[in-house]
């Protein structure tokens, strides 16, 4: 199930992130007036999901790549408020839907820590047999 929800993962995010390239607009539209050089946060952002998708696709770099991508989901939360305060600014999206996004971020924080980064006992195990036959 972990690997499942890896490789979903991993597709969701570089699929978002290549869309920071394809479609700006969509996430200047939601930047948060107070930030400096919008188009180049956008594009940051945007690399960053590519390449933390692209990381948790790869076992060795998964962990890593699933802090980077809990690091990246609690720095565009302030995204998200933006949104909400401003939902005038959304007239497409339904207020609620505005509403939903906030806890849906936690939601993706647990999950991307779940599938990419919590150790379970197998893990624990098999790295101690594998140090031990060696």
């Amino acid at each position: 199930m972990r690997r499942i929800s890896c490789f979903i993962i991993a597709l969701l995010f570089v699929a978002a992130g290549v869309n920071h390239f394809a479609s700006p607009d969509v996430y200047l539209k939601i930047m948060p007036d107070y930030l400096p050089w919008p188009l180049a946060l956008v594009y940051v952002s945007g690399f960053f999901e590519v390449l933390g998708g692209i990381g948790v696709a790869v076992p060795k770099l998964r962990r890593a790549a699933g802090w980077g991508l809990i690091a990246l989901l609690i720095a565009v939360f302030p995204a998200n408020i933006h949104m909400v305060v401003h939902a005038d600014r959304f007239p497409d999206i339904p207020f609620w839907a505005l509403v939903a996004r906030l806890p849906l971020q936690g939601v993706l924080i647990a999950w991307v820590w779940w599938a990419a980064i919590k150790r379970n006992a197998n893990d624990n195990h098999s790295s101690r047999d594998s140090h031990q036959s060696a």
